[in-house]
């Protein structure tokens, strides 16, 4: 017996909300009817077409219809709904239909508004396991939520007892945060492991499952039980499973996978209920006209076959990066998993001959061995430091995230810029961990100053 209750767990002011209202909620735009009702401009948009310029090269922006866009968009957004559900459904089933899909500008303003409609200020929490996705953190810091740190294993797997635990003894906890690939940590996170906390006896709440990054994952055994879908990369989604359970959440995102991250738009499927408060919640028109039209383009099929085969294309590289990378001296391991567009790795304060290690680990020395290098946060921050402002190579610091000492986190790019990557990141350690002493102490200084002022403003880089 599931412990959820909407009825207690929502705040009562947003159950008691009546969405706002606009004519076209009974009155659709037809290309027929008068539309008097909005304050509109009748004579259209004041824009003049001609061709755009879209990352350096000139396109036809013929498809995108613009005659329509002094006209408020779609407040429902039916169409595009149906879409995305048939991409995440199961082969044969229609289980997640438009009503259990809220639609936002971006992931963000999902994870906003789960805490707008569960969390009362100053009184709820929510938990999160770090190393996670920033945005969790300053969203519950925005609506004055607390937050309820349950780190991830050392394997960033999560600790499912703990968490159970904590929900057994902390009934202010409303929502659960997982992101599965994890972001900084690339690893999926197992079904049974959502299985679990979704069967708590007691818990009333609502776990959110943020798969922003699952289209680059791949079917492992812990995730082969998951009906496949409609998309034609069969990513192991948990979307599928929403209808199955009255407090599940999984959020998903065209930035990703799809390359649409300048369009800001994201999704969560819900149970019903919860679909209907979270779009009784949102702003009136949150989807612009532009950004409905070309998430549509998106799901069409030739777009889809794009998007397959851009996949690839970043899993190729991706593989080349787990291949390479650990060649480089001064590279460490890789924290984490492979299921996503990015790695994490650790970035060592010294290296050893190979002849020297164990198992190929620079930081395992065979007995008798001088010390291996560590990882090390002063030289990841010199690392990050040194291929941004010498080299125009821009990757992300993570060190001062739980578990990830020492580690940056690298987007994987195009062949070309994979190349580039790998000869600078080469070279910039060369110059830190090579015999001028100099360079070594005055990088090693720097790191540490800027390491100071980094804490002092608590800025991560």
């Amino acid at each position: 017996m599931v412990a959820f209750d909407l009825e207690t767990c929502a705040r009562p002011n947003i159950l008691k909300l009546q969405p706002y209202r606009c004519a076209r909620d009974d009155y659709e735009d037809n290309g027929i009817n008068i539309l008097l009702d909005a304050n509109e401009n009748a004579y259209g948009p004041g824009l003049d077409m001609g061709s755009a310029v879209v990352n350096g090269h000139n396109n036809d922006l013929a498809d995108l219809n613009v005659s329509g866009l002094n006209r408020y968009p779609d407040p429902h957004q039916i169409e595009l709904k149906k879409l995305i559900c048939h991409l995440r459904n199961s082969e044969g089933s229609s289980d997640l239909q438009p009503e259990n899909l809220f639609v936002g500008v971006g992931s963000d303003e999902a994870i906003d508004s789960l805490i707008r409609t569960f969390c009362e200020p100053g009184k709820s929490s929510l938990l999160i396991c770090p190393p996670t996705y920033g945005m969790y953190k300053v969203s519950a810091c925005i609506n004055d939520v607390g937050i309820v740190n349950v780190p991830l294993n050392p394997d960033f797997t999560p600790d499912v007892s703990r968490i159970n635990d904590v929900l057994s003894s902390n009934s202010s906890i409303k929502l659960v945060y997982l992101c599965s690939p994890g972001n900084p940590t690339a690893k999926t996170i197992p079904q049974s492991a959502i299985e679990q906390i979704l069967a708590h006896p007691t818990w009333n709440g609502v776990l959110v499952i943020d798969e922003a990054y699952i289209d680059f994952a791949t079917r492992n055994q812990e995730l082969t039980s998951l009906p496949k879908s409609n998309s034609p990369w069969d990513p192991p989604s948990m979307a599928p499973i929403v209808p199955c359970h009255p407090n599940l959440v999984v959020m998903g995102t065209l930035s990703k996978a799809h390359g649409l991250a300048g369009l800001r738009l994201g999704f969560a499927f819900c149970p019903a209920p919860i679909a209907r408060l979270l779009n009784a919640l949102k702003a009136p028109y949150n989807i612009s006209n532009p950004t409905s039209q070309l998430a549509i383009k998106a799901m069409s099929p030739s777009s889809l076959e794009l998007a397959h085969k851009k996949i690839k294309q970043i899993v190729v590289q991706r593989n080349r990066l787990v291949r390479e990378l650990p060649n480089i001296p001064g590279i460490g391991r890789i924290v984490g998993g492979t299921e996503a567009n990015f790695l994490l790795y650790e970035i060592l304060d010294g290296v050893s001959d190979q002849s020297d290690c164990n198992s190929g680990d620079p930081r395992v020395l065979k007995s008798g061995s001088k010390k291996a290098g560590q990882p090390s946060n002063s030289y990841a921050l010199a690392v990050y430091e040194q291929l941004a402002g010498s080299k125009g190579v821009v990757v992300r610091f993570r060190g001062k995230e739980h578990g990830c000492e020492g580690c940056l986190r690298v987007t994987v790019g195009t062949e070309e810029e994979v190349t580039v990557f790998l000869k600078e990141i080469k070279d910039v350690l060369a110059d830190l961990l090579g015999p001028d002493k100099h360079i070594q102490d005055q990088v090693r200084q720097d790191a540490a100053q800027d390491q100071r002022q980094r804490e002092e403003s608590n800025v991560i880089a």
